[in-house]
């Protein structure tokens, strides 16, 4: 209703008889009262009393009655008329307010827009539906990961589908590996992965390949399952010279034939970037350790518990690299990295079919990247890293009845020559000596010796061999010369083994070498001092048939702090340390300063974890760790299979 404007409405009164106390109706003839004002009309109802509510008996009049109802006035009051809206204050109350006109456009738009679009999407999933009939189950659905980078290793997606092709597809694929992509080089656990330095992202399914060859490498496929599938060669017995069956043939003890890492070549086994990062640029300033107590920090485990005993150790000239094997015919080649996040990784490994290992080393040239490795066997392998080729050596021509095994070898320092230990004879023993690089038999070195060859050391500058039978004399051999000198150790009760190290400042004789240790199986360790020698040398007569070397030397020291058989002997490479250890007891293990040839009395501890010892090495810290004071690598290993390192400070 407009402002402005009353509007008044006066209802009619209407005659019933059923309308009960109501006043009577005015007789005939009366004269109306005339019609009152609203305004009149208004005041008289406020002061009516109010009237008690009705009783309804019936509603509207009964049959033939007459129902005479009075009209009703309605009066408007009339005012001025109000002005018409501008344009403007129209636009203004649309925008506000809306108007009638907006709104059911806006409705029938919306119903025509949704309409069709719900025609459209019925009449597509009509044709989908068709279509998906004979799609597979998992192609119906995927994994929405975010945008995919583009993969950066093209060549790995058909190096994979080459290798379905050639071999046994899998029993069920994943779809989304296509759509996946891995970055191998920002986690330090999948570096190993890499084929490459520069190789980083791949695509899920050559990640999935790549870790199940890793797998593979780690985990040999066991004999049954190659038995079971033809894929194992069978047993071939061929006769020897004596006319007995040999005990295993040379395909059951030739290596795995899969292809995995232990065959590949070094660039490939080097792909961790740190390793070429961290060589050792030079020899760092001779430092001097100090007698009595030693600083001596322990590092990470290489490895923890493994399958049987380490019994053979060995540094890369190098590379930061540790070589180690046992009896469970299987080679661990291991990168020596202080990273807390990934400490000492296993680069790879290689299992030769059994075949116990003995004894396995680096060859010492930097320039040759071969590892010798022998077993109680009639023949030694070579593994060449940088082509990735394993050699087989099966038997030295001329001498093979005096070599009926080849489980104890040694490198000349200069790599030039490689020395095994023959078969002992009564009264004596033989060493053959091979050319490293022919493997061609060259000199053989006899003693006599009851119980034959305890054990032998090269010179240092690998030129000789001092030899030592079980019955404590020394043989000293020189390749080109022969024998040049023999003494006795003293007080020797068995001896089981000899070391040499150090430089007595005389290059051209007995190797360079000033100290000369021998154990024995007393426990006693005696200690000799070259230097001492050399003077003997420089006054002597040059006549003399033992080279001026003493027959019966004193020792320096008589080291007496084990008390089992002595098992291993290692001077450190600048020749101030001697480990010495045993493995029939527990933590047997001493370090001798030297030239005091004095025993450090601060470590090893009774806490110390050594277990029962069955190698040792020495190696060299990378020139980072030289500038921060390191001197020198101490690896053990123990014969539960765990190998422990240590870090010797200045």
């Amino acid at each position: 209703m407009a402002p402005g404007k009353t509007r008044t409405m006066m209802c009619a009164q209407h005659k019933s008889d059923d309308f009960k106390g109501t006043p009577a109706p005015k007789a005939k003839g009366e004269e109306s009262a005339p019609h009152a004002s609203d305004t009149e009309m208004q005041i008289a109802k406020t002061r009516q009393p109010p009237q008690q509510e009705p009783e309804w008996e019936g509603f509207g009049a009964e049959e033939g009655s007459d129902a005479n109802a009075e009209a009703v006035d309605v009066i408007v009051d009339q005012q001025d008329d109000v002005p018409d809206k501008d344009e403007s204050e129209e636009e203004l109350e649309r925008l506000v307010f809306g108007d009638s006109a907006g709104f059911m456009k806006g409705i029938q738009s919306f119903s025509l827009e949704t309409s069709r679009a719900f025609a459209d999407e019925d009449s597509e999933r009509g044709e989908e539906d068709e279509d998906l009939e004979a799609v597979a189950d998992q192609d119906l659905f995927f994994f929405d990961s975010g945008p995919v980078a583009p993969s950066a290793r093209v060549p790995a997606v058909a190096k994979v589908a080459e290798e379905e092709d050639e071999g046994d597809k899998p029993a069920w694929e994943d779809s989304d590996d296509e759509r996946l992509s891995i970055s191998l080089a920002s986690m330090p656990r999948l570096r190993k992965l890499r084929e490459t330095e520069d190789d980083d992202v791949v695509s899920g399914k050559e990640y999935v390949r790549r870790l199940r060859k890793q797998y593979q490498r780690l985990y040999p496929m066991p004999v049954w399952v190659l038995q079971a599938t033809g894929k194992a060669k069978r047993k071939r017995t061929h006769k020897t010279d004596e006319g007995e069956s040999g005990e295993e043939s040379a395909s059951d003890m030739d290596v795995d034939d899969e292809d995995d890492l232990s065959t590949q070549p070094l660039a490939r086994l080097l792909k961790d970037a740190d390793i070429l990062a961290n060589l050792s640029g030079g020899s760092a300033k001779r430092r001097k350790l100090q007698s009595g107590a030693i600083d001596i920090q322990r590092l990470k485990d290489v490895s923890q518990k493994g399958p049987s005993a380490i019994t053979s150790l060995s540094f890369h000239p190098t590379y930061p690299l540790l070589l180690s094997s046992g009896p469970s015919s299987t080679l661990y080649l291991h990168h020596v990295n202080s990273d807390p996040h990934n400490p000492n990784p296993l680069l790879t490994s290689l299992h030769i079919k059994r075949t116990p290992l003995t004894t396995t080393a680096f060859h010492p040239s930097p320039s040759d990247s071969r590892i010798f490795l022998s077993a109680r066997r009639r023949y030694f392998h070579i593994w060449n890293l940088t082509t990735g080729s394993i050699e087989k050596v099966s038997r030295i021509y001329g001498h093979q009845h005096e070599q009926r095994t080849m489980e104890y070898f040694a490198l000349s320092p200069n790599g030039k020559y490689m020395a095994l230990r023959g078969s002992s004879k009564k009264g004596g023993g033989i060493i053959n000596i091979l050319d490293a690089s022919t493997l061609q038999w060259v000199t053989q070195v006899r003693i006599e010796s009851r119980g034959g060859v305890a054990d032998f050391a090269w010179w240092g500058d690998g030129t000789g061999l001092s030899i030592i039978g079980k019955s404590g004399e020394v043989t000293e051999y020189s390749v080109r010369n022969g024998v040049i000198g023999r003494w006795n150790d003293e007080g020797s009760v068995g001896a089981t083994v000899i070391a040499v190290g150090g430089k007595s400042g005389r290059d051209n004789w007995l190797g360079g070498d000033r100290w000369v240790a021998v154990g024995s199986s007393s426990g006693i360790v005696n200690l000799y001092d070259r230097r001492a020698w050399l003077e003997n040398n420089l006054t002597s007569n040059h006549n003399d048939p033992n080279n001026s070397i003493p027959i019966n030397p004193k020792p320096l020291r008589a080291l007496q702090q084990l008390t089992t058989p002595t098992s291993h002997l290692a001077f450190s490479l600048d020749g101030q340390i001697l480990a010495m250890s045993s493995r029939w007891k527990h933590n047997a293990l001493r370090l001798v300063h030297l030239p005091s040839a004095t025993v450090y009395r601060n470590w090893p501890t009774e806490k110390t974890p050594l277990g029962r010892i069955s190698a040792i090495a020495w190696g060299r810290p990378d020139e980072n760790e030289e500038k921060e004071g390191a001197l020198a690598l101490l690896a053990v290993g123990s014969e539960s299979g765990r190998i422990r390192m240590w870090e010797v400070r200045v």
